[in-house]
Formats: C-alpha cells, structure tokens, sequence
C-alpha cells in the first residue's frame, strides 16, 4: 500500500485517463499527473471492486 502523498509531477502518465476532477492529481484533459498510481485490491473480481489508493481530494 501507499504510505502518504506520491509528488504531483503535472505530467500526464501515458495511456492513464482519470476523469475523477476532484483528486488533485487531475487535470483539466482528464490525465492522471500522479508520480505513481495504486489500484486496490489485489483480489478484485470486476470494476467496482476497484479502487485508486492514489486518490488525494483536492479540497476545492
């Protein structure tokens, strides 16, 4: 697991869309500007069962 906040590096990772404008690594063409991303967990069985640790509100 993550432990804490990874740097906003305002650099889209390639391929990752995130369409989530409410976590601070987002950005306005719906990239993910994470350093890193984490999906959890390791047993998922289908979408809903997923979930993006990386996820860091952006206290609008």
């Amino acid at each position: 697991m993550m432990q804490g906040r990874v740097n906003n590096t305002h650099n889209p990772i390639p391929g990752v869309k995130c369409v989530v404008n409410t976590c601070v690594y987002h950005d306005q063409h719906d990239h993910c500007n994470a350093q890193a991303i984490e999906i959890q967990p390791r047993n998922a069985k289908n979408t809903q069962d997923t979930d993006c640790a990386t996820f860091t509100p952006n206290n609008m």
